[in-house]
């Protein structure tokens, strides 16, 4: 058989007498094409309202918070019987109530997922002030009060004080409500008082909406007013109230003379048919 013959019968060139001829050089790789780099926002550098160094580090002290106080509270509560276990169970709900604040806010309003979206500084000194109260209350009565004087009339099962349980549910309650209120309204949510309407922005009527016209409102009034049954502070209960109710009055009489400008008599017919849900605000 011939050379051709045997060639084009399938026989292939044996590869290794290829590269060992003398004069082979492997092929150099093609350098790599140069890309640019992804345009940044410059809200996202260290000192933007979108700061992604900000946004980490608060996130990552709410959760240490968060775990650090959880057991403590259920070790002061259930090992080592404490009436102080109200303190880290307080600092726990606030880490909860602020993450859920900038994760909500994050996921369906992702334009005003800011570091303010956290609520942490953005609600000004009053509402440290009263955390901060609500927390010294609960220490100086329960360390330096009469054993027993706290509420002594409250009733109690198995040593756990009737407002106590009441308080936890009116928490629960709350930010439920006001955890749906802002995944509901969705872009239409804002934490400031809007006084220009925003393209796309409508009246939402559905869901927690259908009834309470204000439900983020409603629930944080009822969360703030559980958490001082369960701390048991009867002053900072008054205070909060008190607070609670004239920021949320001015608040809401003021946000509502823009929806009326927003939608016209849209909002006036919804407004007669929902409720606040806070005592003496209608």
């Amino acid at each position: 058989m011939s050379k051709d013959a045997s060639t084009s019968s399938g026989h292939q060139p044996n590869p290794n007498s290829i590269t060992s001829s003398p004069g082979w050089r492997p092929a150099r790789p093609a350098p790599p094409r140069s890309r640019s780099p992804p345009p940044l926002d410059s809200s996202n550098y260290p000192t933007g309202e979108k700061s992604l160094s900000g946004i980490s580090l608060r996130a990552f002290l709410i959760g240490a918070g968060l775990g650090i106080s959880l057991p403590i509270t259920l070790y002061l509560l259930l090992v080592a019987p404490n009436p102080l276990w109200r303190v880290p169970f307080f600092t726990a709900a606030l880490c909860l109530f602020h993450f859920l604040e900038y994760y909500v806010t994050a996921e369906y309003n992702t334009r005003y997922a800011s570091i303010s979206a956290f609520l942490l500084s953005s609600n000004g000194w009053a509402y440290n002030l009263a955390h901060s109260s609500a927390l010294a209350e609960c220490l100086l009565s329960h360390t330096f009060g009469p054993e027993g004087s706290y509420l002594a009339a409250t009733a109690s099962v198995r040593g756990v004080k009737w407002q106590v349980v009441v308080g936890i549910l009116l928490m629960v309650f709350g930010q439920t409500v006001r955890t749906l209120a802002m995944k509901q309204a969705g872009t239409n949510f804002n934490h400031t008082v809007q006084v220009e309407r925003q393209a796309g922005h409508k009246l939402v009527q559905d869901g927690v909406y259908a009834v309470l016209r204000h439900p983020s409102y409603f629930g944080f009034f009822w969360w703030g007013m559980g958490t001082q049954l369960v701390l048991g502070n009867v002053v900072c209960f008054v205070g909060y109230a008190a607070v609670l109710w004239s920021f949320f009055y001015n608040r809401i009489k003021r946000e509502e003379k823009f929806l009326i400008c927003f939608f016209g008599d849209e909002y006036v017919e919804y407004r007669k048919r929902t409720w606040i849900g806070i005592p003496g605000i209608c």
